[in-house]
């Protein structure tokens, strides 16, 4: 069962590094005068020019750290908790009057994702949750007394 459970870790793992990843590429390697569309239109909405650059730089660096910490089988269950934290932030987001479900595909743009961008933050949340609990500990020596 051990194995089967270590298995699924290394999956579940590597999916969500594969997803942080590539989301980390859009955030922080990018056309730096290009904005992106989530934390532009948050700093818009909410009146917080924080937003845009800088809570994207940010939250690239966070998805970046919690992409290591899924790496290293000791520290896999603290990058799933933070990939917990960081996904749940932005379905929160997501959810809030200032996002919405689906957002523009463009900066100015009329055409909509379809909502794709929150059920892929939906799956981030499922999978890291997952990993939280399938992953498995370290073993326990027995001690006899």
């Amino acid at each position: 069962m051990r194995g089967v459970r270590s298995f699924l870790g290394w999956v579940l793992a590597l999916g969500l590094i594969i997803v942080l990843a590539f989301s980390l590429d859009a955030k922080l390697f990018d056309d730096p005068e290009q904005a992106n569309v989530v934390y532009s239109t948050l700093a818009e909405k909410t009146g917080l020019a924080l937003f845009e650059p800088t809570g994207r730089y940010v939250m690239g660096m966070l998805e970046g750290f919690a992409a290591l910490m899924l790496v290293l089988p000791f520290t896999r269950r603290f990058g799933a908790f933070l990939t917990l934290v960081i996904s749940g932030a932005l379905v929160g987001a997501h959810l809030s009057p200032y996002l919405g479900q689906e957002i523009p595909i463009a900066l100015g743009s009329e055409k909509l994702d379809g909502a794709s961008h929150f059920y892929l933050m939906i799956a981030l949340v499922t999978a890291s949750g997952l990993l939280m609990f399938i992953h498995p500990g370290r073993k326990r020596r027995r001690t006899f007394n």
